[in-house]
């Protein structure tokens, strides 16, 4: 098996150079920001610190692709680094500090590309998690101080505790009722979104987790920490993996159900 180590530290050097352009702009009250055209809003945080983790990876890994969610794809071959700048866009413009950058490294497999590092770095929480393939997930603030996580033994989803982003995504998808039906049939539902109810899902404090619509940089740091922790990652199809356009994460015990729920088989 592959030995991601110094991918994984060099991940955590554009997470902390990240934070510090993101941090910096956080609450500022001259912040620009700037609607794109699927009318998402954009800050110039997120610009500068995608530009950053380009400039950083232009110079340590000058043969790898990148794709980021602000500078679309440069670059070919079988290693490719996933960036979103700031996930959470919208709560970084109201000072909500539930926001992340998430940083992944996918390599090409025979499935196509996989994900085998993945660094989710929330500083306004306090927080980062990571993981590599085959190396276990972890929490803290940094690698040497760190803690390993799995995810829980809940193994009825009656017991469960259910996070997700928000109802409309699933009433456009025609959805709503199958979402609806889970969150009447778990013990706790709590609407967290982005990142973190996937961080949840890899700590044990969240059971699942899905949400209808997603991009790649949403998904790719998210899949390998979870995977890693113990949990499945899939889209609502049951595809393992950050392709699909959306995503289910679970503890594993719970997955089936969950898909049964808010996959296409309870569209």
């Amino acid at each position: 098996m592959a030995d991601y180590h110094d991918d994984l530290r060099l991940a955590h050097v554009l997470a902390d150079a990240a934070d510090a352009a993101t941090m910096d702009r956080f609450k500022a009250i001259d912040l620009k920001v700037e609607t794109k055209p699927d009318m998402t809003p954009v800050s110039e945080a997120d610009r500068a610190a995608e530009e950053l983790i380009r400039g950083h990876l232009q110079r340590a890994r000058p043969r790898d692709a990148v794709v980021g969610e602000e500078y679309g794809t440069e670059g070919t071959g079988p290693r490719r680094w996933v960036v979103d700048p700031i996930d959470g866009t919208k709560n970084y413009v109201r000072g909500v500090p539930v926001w992340a950058t998430l940083i992944s490294l996918m390599v090409q497999g025979d499935d196509g590309y996989e994900p085998v590092v993945g660094v989710v770095s929330a500083p306004a929480l306090g927080r980062r998690w990571w993981a590599a393939r085959g190396a276990g997930a972890y929490t803290g603030r940094s690698l040497t101080s760190a803690s390993r996580i799995r995810v829980s033994r809940v193994g009825r989803i009656e017991d469960a505790s259910f996070a997700y982003s928000s109802l409309a995504g699933w009433e456009e998808r025609g959805r709503l009722d199958g979402f609806l039906d889970l969150t009447r049939t778990c013990w706790r539902t709590r609407g967290y979104g982005d990142f973190w109810p996937y961080m949840m899902v890899a700590e044990g404090s969240v059971d699942i987790c899905a949400e209808p619509e997603l991009s790649l940089w949403d998904m790719a740091a998210n899949v390998i920490v979870v995977q890693e922790a113990g949990g499945t990652f899939t889209d609502l199809d049951g595809r393992p993996g950050p392709h699909g356009g959306n995503a289910a994460a679970s503890n594993g015990l719970l997955h089936g159900d969950l898909l049964r729920y808010v996959g296409s088989g309870g569209a």
